[in-house]
């Protein structure tokens, strides 16, 4: 159970902390919600306090464990299937667990790809959207500015 005030990541959503927990009834349900409040999306995550484990809601890692991730990005082999809807799905499971290598390694493959071939749209949501969750974690994690984690985030794929 997290409590008010805790850095916690979704995994589709990025870090975030948890501004309140509420009581809510939703389809005539009543039930307790995490109010995640994600500062670099200027969005508000409702994450029912009962399922948060299932979904796959964590604590953020530490800023030596931001930083391990992004020192091993440069080192990180991506072997993409060329078939477009394997890839997609490969790259969304990776996604949805939540461990940061495994976004670092849909970011880096889809970068590496975009350079060689170009993405299609869908991809390019994808990348969009996995830079931002690693980026969020490692503001929150490292307390450092947006632009400085992204900057740091680039660097590691030059």
């Amino acid at each position: 159970m997290f409590q008010v005030g805790d850095k916690v990541v979704h995994p589709m959503h990025g870090a975030g902390v948890v501004e309140s927990i509420v009581q809510k009834k939703v389809d005539g349900v009543v039930r307790d919600y995490y109010i995640l409040k994600l500062p670099n999306r200027s969005m508000v995550v409702m994450i029912p306090t009962d399922s948060s484990e299932e979904i796959g809601v964590r604590p953020i890692v530490d800023g030596a464990q931001a930083d391990r991730v992004l020192a091993a990005i440069p080192n990180i082999q991506v072997e993409m299937t060329a078939n477009w809807n394997h890839r997609y799905r490969e790259n969304m499971e990776r996604m949805k667990s939540g461990d940061l290598f495994e976004v670092a390694w849909v970011i880096k493959g889809l970068t590496a790809r975009d350079h060689a071939r170009g993405l299609s749209t869908g991809e390019r949501k994808m990348l969009h959207s996995a830079k931002q969750i690693l980026i969020s974690e490692i503001v929150l994690a490292k307390s450092v500015s947006y632009e400085s984690a992204e900057e740091a985030l680039n660097t590691a794929l030059a």
